[in-house]
């Protein structure tokens, strides 16, 4: 087998200059691609500017230590294989690191020979587990269950998933509308995985996190000097995504004077960096999202006409958690798995009235309120299967009557609520529910198959 090192990115992280310049010089020898930081906040601002195949680092750094740097480097790439070198006596940091998700730990003075073994199998490691989920996701496309990872076999996602593939391959912008929460960042990066695109870069910009004058030099970068605190030269995303896809989210909250820059950018392809003179030309696809109502703002003025017209040639309106009743449970599944299998808890699936909780909320905050219910309800849970109590949510809100809320619901909602009420009120008896809503059994049957509740004769 074919060694990957020939082609490896190494970054080497380390506060001591001669154990730095060392492996450095070692690794450049064995034919890797080596960059080395003096500390994590070096390392972090070469990772903002780079990728990187694989991160060897100390463990004892001066203000931020190995682990925290892991931790950091995980959240921009959660496949980036970490590897951490430690003192012979401090073995068990080594070990906590592993448990945080190191790749691997070496001990002090390193054994070269160890150090790219180590590499060379984290890096075998890191291909297997990107084919796995790789595979994984074709088995759901194919079972028509979600597009490049997403999960979720409703109508409404299905119609997503036609529109995505067909714009995929367009470099046409596209703006993704809904409500925060339901998945407009996983929806981007599938549309840039089927894309022509999907071997370069996919980078993101959560656009109200920033202030304007910071978002503006995240955006477009900025020229050594050009205000305080710039000591080098950045580039900004634009640039990191050239010839792949940047993905703007919650586009609506910018201001008017990044508004007329980014209107630039999509129209001549080219822009100057902060403090500078020089065009900067790129091409890169942009997909932008918000949970705002653009057009409304367009009208009141918050937002420029031309640039909304520039982000709507394509637009898709992910759809409320409400509304894909049936995705429900396989997306809470889904997060169960995954929490379970992080907490190294054995959970084989949700009880009856769990099943019920979940199907009877409303979720005002969508697919991520979904995920973090659950991650919660696998730290409170205490045995094989997460009943209602382990659910940190109410009842789904409802009107002084009793019933769903009116206006504000839909007709399977309403007739979901009427069904499993009635059932509550006969001890769950099939038949006597059916004869009081004059509906046969077998429909009572059914809608219970949907809701995924087991049925009493």
């Amino acid at each position: 087998m074919t060694k990957p090192k020939q082609k490896a990115r190494v970054l080497v992280v380390d506060d001591e200059a001669s154990a730095r310049s060392g492996l450095e010089k070692l690794l450049r020898q064995e034919g890797y691609e080596v960059e080395a930081a003096d500390g994590g906040a070096s390392a972090l601002s070469l990772r903002e500017e780079k990728t990187f195949d694989v991160v060897v680092t100390d463990l004892k750094m001066p203000g931020m230590d190995g682990v925290e740097l892991m931790r950091k480097l995980k959240e921009l790439d959660r496949d980036l294989p970490v590897i951490v070198v430690t003192a012979f006596s401090d073995v068990s940091s080594a070990v906590g690191a592993m448990r945080a998700g190191a790749e691997d730990y070496l001990t002090k003075p390193v054994d070269f020979d160890a150090l790219t073994l180590a590499i060379d199998r984290a890096l075998e490691r890191r291909d297997l587990r990107v084919e796995a989920e790789g595979l994984r996701r074709q088995l759901r496309e194919r079972d028509g269950a979600g597009l490049e990872g997403m999960i979720g076999t409703s109508p409404a996602m299905q119609k997503i998933y036609r529109v995505a593939r067909q714009v995929a391959s367009a470099r046409a912008t596209v703006l993704i509308t809904g409500e925060s929460g339901t998945g407009k960042g996983e929806l981007a990066r599938a549309i840039h995985a089927r894309s022509p695109r999907a071997a370069h870069p996919f980078i993101s910009v959560h656009c109200s996190a920033l202030a304007e004058t910071l978002l503006e030099s995240e955006l477009f970068g900025h020229e050594k000097g050009s205000f305080t605190g710039a000591d080098r030269k950045r580039i900004g995303r634009f640039e990191q995504a050239d010839g792949g896809t940047l993905f703007l989210d919650e586009i609506g909250e910018i201001s008017p004077a990044i508004q007329i820059k980014l209107l630039r950018v999509l129209q001549e392809r080219e822009f100057e960096r902060v403090g500078g003179n020089e065009r900067v030309k790129v091409d890169v696809r942009l997909i932008a999202a918000t949970n705002r109502d653009l057009a409304a703002d367009v009208q009141e003025g918050r937002f420029r006409e031309d640039l909304y017209y520039r982000l709507n040639v394509i637009q898709i309106e992910m759809p409320p958690l409400r509304v894909r009743e049936g995705d429900i449970l396989l997306l809470a599944q889904h997060f169960l798995r995954k929490f379970a299998e992080e907490a190294h808890k054995r959970i084989e699936g949700f009880t009856d009235k769990g099943r019920a909780k979940l199907l009877s909320y409303r979720w005002p905050g969508n697919v991520r309120e979904l995920e973090n219910a659950i991650e919660r309800a696998v730290v409170l849970c205490d045995s094989n299967l997460i009943d209602d109590e382990h659910l940190p949510f109410g009842s789904a809100p409802v009107a002084k009557g009793g019933g769903p809320r009116i206006p504000g619901s839909t007709m399977a909602e309403i007739e979901r609520h009427a069904i499993l009420a009635t059932l509550e009120a006969v001890g769950g008896s099939t038949s006597k529910a059916a004869e009081m809503l004059d509906i046969s059994v077998r429909t009572i049957q059914y809608r219970l198959h949907e809701y995924g509740l087991a049925s009493k004769k």
